[in-house]
């Protein structure tokens, strides 16, 4: 597998379709400029030492080298070692509310963006921890399986949004159930998840599907988004607020943080509660219980190891421009007198 580290720095070949036109309208307005002179040929004999050909080389080799330190400094990798490794770690699972009263703006920018916001902080805190992201609403689906990759965690957290899942309301107990299914028990590494909700439009009964886990020495911790003063809840239209949700009266929906469910289900999952606010997303204190688990040694076979090819093409335009330093625009007189081929 082939890939580029640094890709933006590809956009400089597109410098040299212009050089290319650029040497090309030198080289025919100097060709205007001698045919002004009188007689083409009548004009090389006048300049003997001049060559006509050994500039284009040149620039042929000045192209060269440009194009392969572009290259370089892009630094192409190859991939293609798996490699077998050791990790010591837990397994973490994130259970995300994406229930549509998670665009409620009582935290900013709103609910879902502050819960992934936090996420994508806890990720990068992360050291050999694995960790899988479940999302929800009225049903839940596994976005993101348990993974060591995670950049990749980063991207397919990017990618959520509560137009992802089509059923709306809270499905907890379904979304803890998933989480279950997910883990792998077999290798035996410590266990927990996180979950993020406001606990509004509580369907299921995720206080048993707590408790299930729990037995199963599987902790949840949990996450409250939102103020128990609330918050209406936008609508969207073509990515633009057009209004908030109204009841069958007509008044603004107001989405207020069920803390009271929050709390039975971590305690039933023996986690711990934190209310999340736009100056801490309480991620730090669930963190600490997770680092307090003990952390067991798994074995990892999808570790892919790339290696830098960048010294090839360094190495190849160094080349390309001795030879065009090296390369004199004149002609070497003493070489042009010898016939090689000539029949005496």
């Amino acid at each position: 597998m082939l890939r580029f580290e640094h890709i933006e720095f590809l956009w400089a070949l597109a410098v040299i379709p212009l050089l290319v036109l650029l040497f090309w309208g030198v080289r025919r307005w100097k060709k205007k400029a001698l045919a002004s002179l009188g007689d083409q040929h009548t004009v090389k004999k006048m300049m003997p030492e001049v060559s006509f050909s050994r500039p284009v080389l040149k620039f042929v080799f000045f192209l060269l080298a440009y194009a392969s330190l572009v290259l370089g400094i892009a630094n192409p990798q190859i991939g293609t070692k798996i490699e077998e490794a050791r990790r010591s770690g837990s397994d973490l699972m994130i259970l995300l509310d994406v229930s549509n009263s998670m665009l409620a703006a009582d935290l900013a920018p709103n609910r879902l963006e502050n819960a992934k916001r936090a996420i994508s902080q806890l990720i990068d805190n992360l050291h050999n921890d694995r960790i899988g992201i479940i999302i929800f609403a009225g049903e839940a689906y596994v976005q993101l399986p348990i993974t060591t990759d995670h950049s990749a965690a980063k991207l397919f957290l990017n990618n959520i949004t509560t137009d992802i899942v089509p059923t709306q309301g809270t499905a907890i107990g379904a979304a803890i159930d998933m989480g279950m299914k997910s883990f792998n028990f077999v290798n035996g590494t410590s266990k927990a998840m996180i979950l993020m909700t406001d606990g509004e439009n509580h369907e299921d009964d995720a206080v048993a599907a707590a408790k299930s886990a729990r037995s199963k020495d599987v902790a949840i911790h949990v996450v409250g988004l939102g103020s128990p003063e609330g918050g209406p809840v936008p609508i969207y239209k073509n990515g633009r607020p057009v209004g908030f949700h109204t009841d069958e009266a007509g008044k603004t929906v107001m989405s207020k943080l069920n803390e009271q469910m929050c709390k039975e289900i971590s305690e039933a999952g023996n986690g711990v509660y934190v209310r999340a606010s736009n100056a801490n997303s309480g991620l730090g204190i669930v963190m600490d219980q997770v680092n307090k688990m003990q952390k067991k040694t798994y074995d990892s076979k999808d570790f892919k190891s790339y290696e830098d090819r960048f010294q090839f093409f360094l190495g190849l335009s160094l080349l390309f421009l001795l030879l065009e330093f090296f390369i004199s625009n004149r002609k070497n007189l003493k070489l042009s007198e010898l016939n090689l081929f000539e029949v005496r």
